[in-house]
């Protein structure tokens, strides 16, 4: 897989983001996309040997639009050029939560992992019960050191601890998260170089699985919301 034309492919459409060049070079996103598909499905085989769970995704089904939604935003560029994918048992959906890529130029892409939606309120009040009472399988899960060399837990954070829990618990500042998730930042030319981008890739999110299937324990019985 060619994951150079991904890039300048992305590169091009930041430079160029409008209708009439997007529409106009459509043969380019097709190539870049399917370059993208057969990544997303070498990642799908080889996480499946340490997560089975997800060996029945297809790329097709797991990758976000590049089309954004501009009706409330005050950046009206009509395209995110970044391709982003979310592997999980159930998909793209952000829970239960899975093995996030997304590839975007001028060192912006990153591995991720955890929840990174923190408009769930049920989702959060889950994972916050969980940690509250398991706080030391939580820490033992944060500070193995592997994780700890690649990792630190990210979220959207209260100034205080919400009602309901203990101030001076243990795991008190990860009880003001909203969400918490995973990010390592991956520099372009770690994109271009395949071989050290699967090596690196799957390396990392056989790392933060712990994490992942401890969130996942946390959300057993979330249900996501209908409209």
């Amino acid at each position: 897989m060619n994951t150079q034309l991904i890039i300048d492919y992305l590169s091009s459409l930041s430079m160029n983001n409008n209708r009439e060049w997007y529409h106009a070079n459509k043969d380019d996103f097709k190539k870049a996309n399917a370059e993208f598909e057969k990544l997303l499905q070498t990642l799908i085989l080889e996480i499946g040997k340490f997560d089975n769970s997800i060996l029945y995704n297809n790329p097709k089904d797991i990758t976000f639009k590049i089309v954004r939604d501009t009706r409330f935003s005050h950046d009206k560029s009509p395209y995110n050029p970044a391709f982003r994918a979310h592997i999980s048992s159930k998909g793209k959906l952000p829970v239960p939560v899975g093995y996030y890529l997304m590839i975007k130029p001028g060192n912006h892409s990153f591995l991720g992992g955890g929840l990174f939606a923190d408009m769930f309120k049920d989702a959060t009040a889950m994972i916050r019960d969980y940690i509250s009472r398991n706080g030391e399988e939580w820490e033992s899960i944060i500070h193995e050191p592997d994780f700890e060399k690649y990792f630190t837990v990210q979220g959207t954070e209260l100034k205080n601890v919400p009602a309901g829990y203990e101030k001076e618990h243990p795991q008190a500042g990860y009880l003001k998260f909203k969400s918490w998730y995973l990010e390592y930042s991956l520099k372009d030319e770690e994109v271009k170089d395949v071989e050290a981008f699967f090596e690196k890739a799957v390396g990392l999110f056989q790392i933060m699985k712990p994490f992942n299937d401890y969130l996942n324990r946390a959300l057993a019985d979330f249900q996501m919301p209908t409209r």
